[in-house]
């Protein structure tokens, strides 16, 4: 062993809940101390902040985080293996309830590409002192010093005669023993789970169809129900046809709302049906109803010429501005997108005898917990939130207005109802990705250093929504990334102004930091091509950071950059340190006659810290590409009489299997703190291909989607 992270806990918060004859390690972040409070009944029970060894040896550990696909079931799972010796197919896994009291101080919301941030250490601390207090045991039993110890395949051995014993035969002396004052984690040169390439935990149940999301639920009693809500944003029920409705057979019942209509029944079809006969009308205000797209995104855009609220300064910026011997700016507007999950939204709750419970699937099980018993009246105590694997959240989940709905209906029947969202409706009354408009302005002095550098942000404020009177003007989502850029500059400025319009705005893979790279990416190519330079060349003699000039270099030196493309084609580039992470992309495209965009092959290089799981990383690079190529080409909401016009996938459209790029992805290896890898990806991939549309046709596009951009620029 070597120095790392210590450890400590007292013996009640061991034993608490735990019995006699299971060993139960609180997480912690840093120094701070789970409270003996916070346990729970026993190691299956041990939310996020518990890893337990059970009376048979197995490691058991309740998922810190939730599981929407991105594979963090199976990361976590290794780190926790690593430490406490075991393989990642023995650690028995289970996705927990929602109860806040439980995880602290470990967030158990999941977003931000935070996961194995907020684990990495917590969760290896817990292992560690878990692992040391079984070697400590095994070494007290034999009567030999600990340090001729060591765990090996869910066992302690002692290393000069080779005696084993497993966990099992040491679990009860272990847990009645004081815990470790210090346990040093396993050091990088003793690493045997992580770094290595590790199957999906998961991926066996979900291949053969076994494993539960929220939408598989089946509650006995249950009674399945359908949702329409105004398709104009705050319009209100006008009329019903419930008589219709009740024709069909299988409805069983229908429900009013100030903005909704639910219609129960027998089994979905019947739902659909009776939705479609009851002929539901709306009245909404004619500010509301009238409100078109053009008028709403230029409201955005002329935001900007408000002064602004400074979320970054530095230098003189007028001062660094005066004898530059080159000024670049333009604008560039960013669309409103929706998450469309390949799950739809749904929701089972059973409000009986006083208390509720629900079963979901939820990027937030305890706020989501928090958001039932607020909007039923209840004490949180009397709510449970059973989380389930989730088909996609990408920021979706991040709400809790699924849940909110459920509730609202399941309060008025005395039998469990589950709440399917068509996916029409889903689109309709998503939180959208915020539309943004941003203007950038870069001088660059004789020197050919940047000299000035003024960035202004204009959209929707997530967090104004979020904090109500604590927000003071800056969204620091919104500026993330913008005020903390990869290229030095004398002078810097970045405001940013909240615009709202009646469309409700939420997170979505990336949001801010997202729309800065995009907008700083585009921007410093734009500026490169003006120079005459080549645009990775310009970047590396503006890049200081050695982490991102390697994935830089990197990166073009697996794409063949220097290699002509083929008429018809090109390739652009973009690098991005955000999420903690480092990255770099070429994005390569081919253009046909009738301007129609294809993603023929995308290079990554990425340095993410140590990465625990290179299969998973790579399979997150290959989703956060494909999901962003689909939005950065195509993606886009727009408002028409104050209503979504998009329904479905045939008009909010994602690639198809035969439209997907070939990517190439390597992993710059190394032992740093781990980054985040959900939205890197996707992050970078929308310059990159902003970018290969100049380096193909010659036309800039600065408001995406670029396919209609592009068709835009020819047109016009």
């Amino acid at each position: 062993m070597s120095a790392g992270s210590n450890f400590a806990a007292t013996r009640r918060q061991v034993l608490a809940g735990s019995g006699a004859v299971s060993l139960v390690i609180p997480m912690t972040l840093g120094a701070v101390r789970a409270r003996a409070a916070d346990a729970v009944a026993g190691p299956a029970l041990a939310a996020t902040g518990w890893l337990g060894v059970d009376s048979q040896g197995r490691v058991t550990l309740a998922l810190p985080k939730t599981e929407m696909g991105q594979g963090i079931l199976t990361t976590v799972t290794m780190i926790a293996a690593e430490e406490l010796a075991v393989k990642p197919e023995d650690v028995i896994v289970s996705i927990p309830d929602g109860d806040a009291a439980r995880f602290k101080p470990v967030d158990q919301g999941t977003g931000g590409s935070t996961s194995v941030r907020d684990l990495w250490l917590p969760l290896r601390n817990a292992g560690a002192t878990a692992r040391v207090a079984l070697v400590t045991a095994g070494a007290k039993q034999w009567g030999v010093p600990v340090t001729e110890c060591d765990a090996h395949d869910g066992a302690v051995v002692h290393t000069a005669s080779g005696k084993v014993l497993p966990y099992a035969a040491l679990v009860a002396a272990a847990a009645a023993a004081p815990l470790p004052t210090i346990a040093l984690v396993r050091p990088a040169s003793a690493y045997s789970v992580i770094g290595k390439s590790h199957r999906r935990l998961d991926g066996a149940a979900k291949a053969r169809g076994t494993a539960e999301y929220g939408i598989d639920v089946f509650v006995p009693g249950m009674k399945f129900a359908g949702i329409q809500v105004s398709p104009v944003f705050g319009g209100k029920l006008a009329s019903v046809d419930e008589a219709a409705a009740r024709k069909i057979a299988g409805v069983t019942g229908l429900i009013r709302g100030d903005d909704v209509v639910y219609i129960l029944g027998d089994n979905t079809w019947a739902v659909r049906q009776g939705l479609a006969a009851a002929n539901v009308q709306w009245t909404a205000k004619p500010e509301l109803s009238g409100a078109q797209h053009a008028q709403i995104i230029g409201a955005i855009t002329a935001a900007l010429d408000k002064p602004g609220f400074v979320a970054a300064t530095s230098g003189d910026l007028e001062a660094s501005r005066k004898g530059a011997a080159h000024r670049f700016s333009a604008t560039y507007t960013q669309p409103f997108l929706a998450h469309a999950t390949m799950e739809p939204a749904n929701c089972v709750a059973h409000v009986h005898d006083g208390q509720c419970t629900i079963w979901t699937g939820t990027q937030i099980p305890s706020d989501a917990r928090k958001a039932a018993a607020t909007r039923l009246g209840l004490p949180i105590e009397k709510v449970t939130v059973h989380n389930r694997l989730m088909g996609g959240g990408f920021g979706r989940r991040l709400e809790a207005d699924m849940v909110e709905r459920c509730v609202d209906l399941a309060k008025q029947v005395p039998f469990p109802v589950k709440l399917i969202w068509t996916r029409e409706e889903d689109t309709a009354h998503d939180w959208y990705r915020p539309a943004y408009a941003d203007h950038i302005d870069i001088a660059v002095g004789a020197d050919g250093k940047i000299a000035a550098w003024e960035h202004k942000i204009a959209g929707s404020s997530i967090m104004a929504r979020l904090m109500g009177g604590a927000f003071k003007g800056i969204d620091e989502d919104a500026v993330e990334g913008a005020i903390t850029p990869i290229y030095p500059a004398a002078a810097r400025k970045v405001t940013f102004q909240q615009a709202e319009s009646l469309v409700p705005t939420s997170w979505w893979r990336g949001v801010g930091p997202l729309r800065s790279a995009f907008v700083m990416e585009c921007a410093v190519d734009e500026l490169a091509h003006s120079l005459n330079a080549d645009p990775i060349a310009w970047r590396l003699a503006h890049i200081d950071d050695p982490r991102a000039r390697a994935v830089l270099e990197k990166a073009r030196d697996q794409s063949g950059w220097a290699e002509k493309p083929a008429a018809g084609t090109g390739r652009g580039v973009a690098v991005i340190h955000l999420w903690e992470t480092y990255m770099a992309a070429v994005a390569e495209i081919a253009v046909d006659k009738d301007h129609q965009i294809t993603v023929k092959r995308v290079t990554v290089a990425v340095d993410c810290g140590q990465a625990i799981n290179p299969s998973g990383v790579m399979a997150q690079i290959d989703s956060g590409v494909i999901f962003g190529s689909s939005a950065a080409l195509y993606g886009e909401i727009t408002i028409a009489n104050g209503q979504v016009e998009q329904s479905n996938y045939n008009d909010y459209r994602v690639l198809r299997m035969s439209e997907a790029p070939v990517i190439h992805t390597t992993i710059i290896e190394n032992h740093e703190k781990p980054g985040g890898m959900g939205e890197p990806p996707n992050a970078v991939i929308f310059p990159a291909l902003a970018n290969a549309v100049f380096a193909a046709t010659g036309k800039r596009v600065r408001a995406l989607p670029l396919q209609k951009g592009l068709l835009a620029s020819n047109a016009g």
